[in-house]
Order: structure tokens, then sequence, then C-alpha cells
């Protein structure tokens, strides 16, 4: 298990008062502004106990070392206004006296500093022996299985490559699957002895009812665990992802504080906000095409002080585009004005952002903020263009986009490619965008979505809008460099010139 770094800050020692896990490193300071300035270039502490009420001219320091969701603060502390502001900032939560120990022994371990988190690959996953029905393997969204499973429960597939479990290490295990009624199933997780093939040292069966929830898995021993589908009854069984994740335990899901959306058919959606000093704007940001789960450009948006919140996507190979049904595109639309409300912002006081994959995002959801900017990265708009470029352009470049035509219009045709593309344009052109500033760099020779800058541009039709555009030449991944670095000085002239943070304030 990683070494867990705690930082405390109080008059008594608590390596002296409390019994420690193995895995905490707890440093004691009964003043901060000692050495401050060489905490901050240390590696940083994943939590914070405050066990006093911090002086006015520790506020600053303490500002720049803890972690959001990861602050605790003790019934030692007075809530003055100085205080009250960096609880709000650091999303600060009260422990009684009465529960540290046991959180110490029981909850810290899930404050690790590097999250994980992975899909089983669809190419992995076998027939069982003996399964003399129809298999048939969608691209990357699911493997479906039909024909009669039997009376009682019974392997149907099997993932062929193992996965590990530690000792004291949890693991968060999502399965997205559907089925007809008259089909059940079962998960089972088997785990061996380290180095054995066939020394069974525990086994875990979880039913319908438990699948319904993230199945958390405990492991006492380390050793490989071999994962298998079970099933009964007669019928067809869709099996679309299983996922694992290394757990935060009720702390969160990735990072702490990072959030889980998930629709009435097992589709998830993640989000991750750090309120930054409060102030605006609200800069948001969509993940990209990414095969490991979980938040991506986290230091990039934290280095720019405002509040900022990360959204990402597992489905498919790396990510969907954030499309699907009416009740998954509202959980987006829902996060974002979640925390516009919390932070008191209005639209005009939001930024949304995203290179690649994450640009459809920022652009589809932009139709329902219509935010101050929308700052992008390698556009991509006519998604169906972007699959129907695979064959010629891009022979078996992104393959994903294949799968993406696929899920959401069930056919890979021409009038598929077209209704795809369509999907987009029709809720572009009807949004007013009279309030909004386009910040866009792009490839000049994309063989991705190779007229998505010209044609936003021309379906542009709302009165007042700004657009800014640089062109690098080369293909969608030939200057990802060029292209970062631009997006990154757009985003700071913003943010300096437009809301009034200085460089010395990021």
């Amino acid at each position: 298990m990683e070494e867990i770094r705690i930082l405390q800050l109080g008059e008594e020692d608590w390596n002296r008062i409390y019994t420690l896990p193995q895995w905490v490193r707890l440093d004691h300071v009964d003043l901060f502004r000692e050495n401050a300035e060489k905490r901050k270039t240390d590696k940083p502490y994943d939590m914070f106990f405050l066990d006093r009420t911090p002086q006015e001219e520790e506020i600053s320091s303490l500002f720049q070392v803890i972690k959001p969701y990861a602050f605790f603060i003790t019934e030692k502390v007075e809530m003055d206004e100085k205080t009250g502001w960096l609880c709000r900032c650091k999303k600060a939560q009260r422990i009684r006296n009465a529960e540290i120990q046991d959180f110490l022994m029981k909850e810290t371990k899930y404050y690790y500093p590097k999250p994980y988190g992975a899909k089983f690959n669809l190419r992995d996953v076998s027939p069982a022996q003996g399964f003399s029905g129809r298999v048939k393997w969608n691209g990357n969204h699911d493997v479906t299985l039909e024909g009669d499973f039997g009376e009682e429960f019974r392997q149907v597939l099997f993932w062929r490559y193992n996965t590990f479990l530690n000792p004291g290490q949890v693991i968060d295990f999502w399965l997205e699957y559907s089925k007809e009624p008259s089909v059940s199933v079962a998960l089972e997780i088997t785990q061996f002895a380290n180095g054995s093939i066939s020394q069974e040292i525990a086994r875990w069966t979880f039913q319908e009812k438990d699948l319904e929830q993230v199945i958390r898995l405990e492991s006492q021993k380390a050793g490989p665990a071999f994962l298998s589908l079970s099933a009964k009854g007669k019928g067809k069984l869709r099996l679309t992802a299983l996922h694992q994740r290394n757990s935060r335990g009720s702390h969160g899901y990735f990072l702490p504080g990072g959030e889980r959306y998930v629709t009435s058919g097992g589709e998830e959606a993640f989000c991750y906000f750090e309120p930054g000093d409060l102030k605006p704007p609200l800069c948001v940001y969509f993940s990209g095409y990414k095969t490991l789960q979980g938040f991506e450009g986290y230091y990039m948006m934290k280095g720019m002080g405002c509040p900022f919140l990360l959204i990402a996507e597992p489905r498919l190979e790396g990510g969907a585009f954030y499309m699907g049904t009416p009740e998954y595109e509202k959980q987006y639309v829902d996060m974002i004005r979640k925390y516009m409300e919390e932070l008191g912002f209005t639209p005009e006081q939001v930024v949304l952002s995203g290179l690649s994959m994450g640009t459809y995002g920022a652009l589809y959801y932009g139709c329902d903020i219509r935010p101050y900017a929308i700052i992008l990265g390698k556009p991509l708009a006519s998604i169906g263009a972007v699959a129907a470029n695979e064959k010629y352009n891009r022979p078996g470049g992104f393959p994903t986009s294949l799968d993406v035509l696929m899920s959401q219009n069930g056919a890979l045709d021409e009038k598929a490619v077209q209704g795809l593309n369509a999907r987009f344009w029709s809720k572009f052109e009807a949004t007013d965008w009279g309030n909004t500033k386009f910040i866009i760099s792009y490839m000049l020779e994309d063989d991705y979505d190779a007229d998505a800058y010209q044609m936003l541009i021309s379906h542009m039709q709302s009165e007042g809008v700004q657009i800014y555009g640089k062109g690098l030449h080369g293909r969608h991944n030939d200057n990802t460099g060029g292209i970062v670095n631009w997006f990154l000085d757009q985003y700071g002239k913003v943010l300096d010139e437009d809301f009034g943070r200085g460089k010395g304030k990021r």
C-alpha cells in the first residue's frame, strides 16, 4: 500500500496520542509559518488535519498546501471569517475528537496519491466451453450472447487475463450489462494464491441485486483473481463492460471528492469540482479520449487558480464524445449548473474548454450553458464525418469513431453519418451565441474532422459573437504540443484580460 502523508497543525502531536496504521506518515507542526515556503516544493501532503484555529497570517500558506476534500478540522477550530473562507475553498469536513482514532485506522487508506481506473478489454472476453448459443462482438461496445443458458447458474463467459489483488487494497468493480427478463446473471471473482494456478484462497459471487451498485471488494491476501459471468434462463445477454478502479471508499471516485453519475441503463459520467479562490470564472474542462479512466488536465486547471470542473466519461474504448440518451446528456448540464449555483456565477462567468474529443463536449453543452468563452484545441463537431473518414482518410487510425456511430445511430451507412452530424449542427445553429467568445486552435490538414473550424464559422447564426482561430499544419495528432501551448496561452489571456486574474494570481 502506498504511503499516505498527513500534515497536522495543532498544539499536540498526534503521533503521541493516536495509534497510526503502518501506511500513514504524520508530520506535526505547531506553527505553520515556519518553513512554509520550503513545503511548497516538497512532495504534497495527501491529507491535512487542522487541530486549532489558524492565525490570520497562516491562511495564505495553508491555502497553498491543502488539498480539497482531504482537509479535516477538529472541534478545537473556531470558525472566524478567514477560516471559513479557507474551509469553503478546500471543502473542509468536520471531525469529532471521538472519531479521529477510528478514522485514522479505517479511512486514511482511501487518500492514496495516485488514482487508477481501467476497463477490461472486450477482445479479452471468451465464451465458456460448453456454451452452444450465438456469440457476437459489436466492436468495442458490447459482446452479445443468445441461447439457452440452462436452468442452473453456469459460467457463460470469462476474461482471459486475471487481475491482481493486494492485501488491504479496496477495488471498485462496475459491471455494465443488459439482458432479457428471462435471463439471470451473476458475477464471480475467484482469487488464487500468489504463484499458484489452482490453490483457491477466496471466492465472491455477486447477484443481480448486488450488481445494481458499484461492487467494493477488499482482499485480505495477495494473489491473482479470475473473473467470470454466470447465467441461467433462455434469451439474450449483452455485456457492455467491466470496469475496475482503485476505490476511494465513500470519499469519491478517482480523486477524493470525485462524483459519479449513472443512468438507469448503467452508463456513467464523472466530474470533479475544485473551488479555487471562489472568484470567477468557473473553468470547465472536458477530458479527451483516454483508455485509462480518470480525470484529465488536473494540474493544468489547478494552476489557473480559479474554480474549475473536470468532466470525464468511461464508455467504449476511451470515451463516446459525451453523447447519449436524453437522461445521459442531462447529467452533464446538471453537473455544470450545480456548481454555477454553488458559486453564485452567471453564464458570463463560465468558460468551457476541451481538447480533441473534449471539444465536442464543450461545444455541445455550450449550447445549453451559453458561457462567456469556449476554448478549444483540435475541434471535432461532425462526428459522423469523423467515422466516415476512417475508411479512406485514416484507415485504422481511430476505430472508436465507428463504435460511436454504431452506438448512437445503430448503423454505419451514409444516412447514419449524416444523422450524427445533424445531431450537433441542429443544436448548434439553434443557439444564440451573441455573448460567447470562441477561441480555437485547429489542424489545417486534420484527418478527423477537416472542416470543423470553417463549419463552426459558417453555422454561426448570432450577431456579436467573437471568434479567434489559429491553424497549424499537420493531421489531427501531428502537433499536439503546439495546440496545447496556444490553448494555454489563450486561457491565460482570457483570465488576465477579461477576469482581472493577473499571472501572479494563477
